[in-house]
């Protein structure tokens, strides 16, 4: 079982399906887009108080499951 699955859900009649923390409308991909712009886990919380540190966790594990694993040879 993936450490994500309580957390992360994928509802069709919510964001267009996009995976969501919990039953929020806030998506993995806005979590990982205020990670990218540089906000930290507390900037996030703060402006986003109904998410925890495990949801940006597990938003992150979510994405890295997600990505294709790299073969070097």
């Amino acid at each position: 079982m993936n450490a994500f699955n309580d957390i992360i859900r994928i509802n069709s009649e919510k964001r267009f399906g996009k995976p969501c923390v919990r039953d929020t409308r806030i998506t993995v991909y806005d979590v990982l887009g205020w990670l990218s712009a540089g906000m930290t886990y507390d900037d996030i919380i703060a402006d986003f108080p109904e998410l925890t540190q495990q949801d940006i966790l597990a938003c992150l594990a979510f994405a890295a499951q997600r990505e294709p694993a790299i073969c070097l040879k």
